[in-house]
């Protein structure tokens, strides 16, 4: 059985991960709209500069790919994503000794920026947060032993809905448009990361 922690113990344990000597890389990972950023937010606040937040979201493919693709109308399903890529940073955040540049997801734009956070070398601990990070297909299986620890997080399904829709609403969708995308894709892709929780080292509870 997985253990759990309070908001409290994971900042603890974070700062131990930050003090364990060596770069350490920790995965939050969590159905959509659970509040990873919020968590990775709050590890900053207590860490400061030492750690620095690396998101999946970052390796979306662009808009015109997922067209070409025609997979545009569920972004953010598995295999929307830039997987080799994003393992590849994540073995540089590893081993490399110099500075790397990762991607930033754009939430205004819904397209990614390149090379817009820096890692500095000095940084001890890298947190990487999205859905995917315990998936076992179309390539996600390379995720996980690249990572020291992964965090499930763990909130009430209707509470996370209703985030979810408040933050399409924020982004100029219509009531109706957010409800409908919420169910039909975002929903979808919870249930896939729901499945891959008794893969987490612990679950964290928000």
């Amino acid at each position: 059985m997985l253990g759990a922690m309070q908001l409290d113990e994971a900042l603890d344990r974070a700062a131990a991960l930050a003090t364990s000597g060596g770069r350490r890389l920790l995965g939050l990972v969590g159905p959509p709209g659970v509040g990873k950023s919020t968590l990775s937010a709050a590890l900053q606040q207590r860490l400061g500069e030492a750690m620095i937040v690396v998101g999946m979201d970052g390796f979306h493919l662009a808009n015109a790919e997922l067209i070409r693709l025609g997979r545009r109308d569920r972004k953010g399903a598995p295999d929307t994503f830039d997987v080799d890529g994003y393992v590849a940073l994540l073995t540089r955040l590893r081993s490399q000794p110099g500075p790397v540049y990762a991607p930033r997801f754009d939430r205004d734009l819904e397209e990614s920026i390149g090379s817009a956070v820096l890692v500095p070398p000095q940084v001890p601990l890298v947190v990487t947060e999205g859905n995917y990070l315990l998936y076992d297909e179309h390539g996600w299986g390379a995720v996980r032993p690249v990572l020291d620890e992964v965090w499930y997080l763990q909130l009430d399904d209707a509470e996370r809905r209703r985030r979810l829709v408040r933050r399409r609403l924020g982004h100029g969708d219509t009531l109706e448009r957010a409800e409908y995308w919420v169910e039909n894709v975002d929903e979808l892709n919870a249930a896939l990361v729901a499945a891959t929780r008794q893969r987490a080292d612990s679950v964290v509870l928000v």
